[in-house]
């Protein structure tokens, strides 16, 4: 999917400037472009996306109609490109970048957190400030579960990655034993 974030890029930072410019909040925007995203996905619509008899602006009309009037006039700008430019598949793609450019503006950054079972709210709070702490951001902390790390937690902040899942030190042990 290379492609689709290639083609994504542009319009999510142009997306990104343009409500920028307008004061309106960027979290307000990401928001709105996640509902924008979901109302793409719908399998009707993708079926009208494919009929010559509809045209791009229709397309667009009936996305934009199932959201609130008050939407950012960029989005619904943005909306209305993808839609004449044949692009609605990279809306998702764009929605991704949107936020990832919002967070990195707001000095944040995506952590994903695969643990093998459920962590509760209390200890995911603790979790993410012990993370704050060593990596010095504001983290945006996503859980996954993952029972094949057996016990513990794997964390992946951009290209860094702390493992102290029960598994990792099976693997560390597994090395230094044949080693």
């Amino acid at each position: 999917m290379a492609e689709l974030a290639t083609i994504a890029r542009p319009y999510a930072e142009a997306a990104f400037a343009a409500v920028r410019d307008t004061g309106v909040s960027a979290a307000e925007a990401a928001d709105t472009l996640d509902r924008v995203t979901v109302i793409a996905a719908d399998p009707a619509l993708h079926d009208l996306v494919g009929s010559p008899r509809v045209s791009a602006r229709q397309i667009a009309d009936l996305i934009l109609g199932a959201l609130p009037a008050a939407a950012p006039a960029a989005l619904q700008n943005l909306v209305a490109m993808l839609a004449e430019n044949r692009r609605l598949a990279a809306l998702p793609q764009v929605a991704a970048q949107f936020r990832a450019l919002k967070d990195e503006a707001e000095g944040r950054v995506e952590a994903v957190i695969s643990s093998a079972f459920p962590i509760d709210g209390a200890a995911l709070d603790d979790l993410v400030k012990a993370l704050e702490h060593k990596y010095g951001r504001k983290l945006h902390a996503r859980v996954e579960i993952d029972p094949t790390l057996i016990g513990g937690v794997r964390v992946a902040v951009g290209d860094e990655v702390l493992d102290t899942s029960v598994r990792a030190r099976l693997e560390q042990m597994k090395v230094a034993l044949t080693a």
